[in-house]
C-alpha cells in the first residue's frame, strides 16, 4: 500500500505519523499559538465597541434606541453610522495594537476622541436631531457622513 498506510490482518490502518507531522508543522503551531490572542484582541475591541455605543446612546440629546423600537428609520440609519463610526478608529487601533493592553489604552482613547467629535458635529449640525426624531432620512444621512468622516480622519490620525 502506499505510504501512510499499513496492512494488518483485520485490514488496512492509518498510520499516526502523518497526522503528527501536520499537527507540529510550523503553520499549525503558529495558529495554536495565535488563535487566543486573536480571539482576546477581538473580545476586547468588540467590549469597547459596545461600551462606546452604550455611552453615545446616553449621551445624545435623542433616545435613538426607542426612536428605533417604534419604527423610526432614520434613527436608525444615524445609529448604524455612529457603530460604524466608531468601528473604523476602532479597528485601526487594534491592527496596530500588539497586545490587549495596546489595544485597551489606544482603544479607550480612540473612543474618547471620537465621542468628542461626535458631539461637536452634533453641535454643528444644529437641527438634525430634532429631524431625525421626525423620521427625515436626509437628515440621518448627512449626520452618518459627518461622522463617518470624523472616523476615517482620527483612524488616519493613529495611524501616524
Amino acid at each position: 500500500m502506499g505510504q501512510g498506510f499499513a496492512v494488518s490482518a483485520v485490514g488496512i490502518v492509518m498510520d499516526a505519523s502523518p497526522l503528527s507531522t501536520v499537527l507540529e508543522s510550523p503553520e499549525v503551531q503558529a495558529f495554536a499559538t495565535g488563535f487566543p490572542t486573536t480571539v482576546a484582541h477581538l473580545a476586547v475591541t468588540l467590549a469597547l465597541l459596545a461600551a462606546a455605543a452604550v455611552i453615545y446612546a446616553l449621551l445624545t440629546p435623542w433616545k435613538e434606541i426607542a426612536l428605533i423600537r417604534e419604527g423610526n428609520s432614520a434613527a436608525a440609519v444615524a445609529f448604524a453610522g455612529v457603530l460604524v463610526g466608531l468601528a473604523i478608529p476602532l479597528a485601526v487601533s487594534l491592527s496596530v495594537s500588539g497586545s490587549v493592553r495596546d489595544i485597551l489604552i489606544w482603544g479607550v482613547a480612540t473612543v474618547v476622541l471620537q465621542l468628542l467629535a461626535f458631539r461637536v458635529v452634533d453641535l454643528l449640525l444644529t437641527g438634525l436631531p430634532q429631524r431625525i426624531q421626525e423620521g427625515e432620512i436626509s437628515a440621518a444621512v448627512l449626520l452618518v457622513g459627518a461622522k463617518l468622516a470624523t472616523a476615517v480622519i482620527l483612524a488616519a490620525a493613529l495611524t501616524g
